[in-house]
């Protein structure tokens, strides 16, 4: 069994407007690099029920940064011909040099001479994530709006939200934020 989430955040406050959730049997064993096939269909299902259309979708895992350029977030942009940005907390391919430590520094990942994403510095004292092209988006675009979804976490929110409404914890984060902005 496993659990594709979606949520879409509103744009600038990044608040929560709707959360869609699937769960399954996959019948896809897990291959690293073959993330997609066992992903996209669930997120794919939770996106089918969305009432809203998201302009931009921030994915947990690889664009174009993939040894065959094609990781989920460029799987899901093509599916949904909408423009989106991979956003991985591991390097999968292509080497860098460690960016600096404030917050929206960054270095180029580079594979096979071709630059494939960047590693970016999201939050002082942690590591970089991995952002790459997903699909009908630019990486100069990219870089700038993980940084603009970043609120003081290393994940941007749609994806650190999107994680949490999958194992079951957005109730205690949405109390928290409640707390937070009262």
């Amino acid at each position: 069994m496993a659990t594709g989430a979606i949520v879409v955040l509103n744009y600038p406050e990044l608040r929560l407007v709707e959360t869609k959730v699937v769960s399954s049997k996959v019948d896809f064993p897990y291959v690293p690099g073959l993330l997609s096939f066992r992903e996209a269909p669930l997120t794919l299902a939770a996106c089918e029920r969305l009432t809203l259309t998201p302009d931009l979708i921030l994915v947990d895992g690889q664009g174009i940064a993939h040894p065959r350029r094609m990781g989920l977030a460029s799987h899901l942009g093509l599916f949904l011909d909408t423009p989106t940005i991979g956003c991985a907390k591991s390097l999968l391919c292509g080497s860098y040099k460690q960016p600096g430590d404030e917050p929206g520094s960054y270095s180029e990942v580079v594979d096979g001479g071709e630059t494939i994403g960047v590693a970016l510095r999201t939050k002082l004292g942690t590591k970089p994530i991995y952002v790459s092209i997903g699909h009908k988006v630019d990486l100069e675009t990219a870089i700038y709006w993980v940084l603009q979804c970043c609120r003081g976490y290393r994940l941007p929110e749609p994806c650190r939200l999107a994680h949490l409404t999958a194992v079951g914890s957005l109730e205690l984060e949405v109390d928290y934020q409640r707390r937070l902005f009262a």
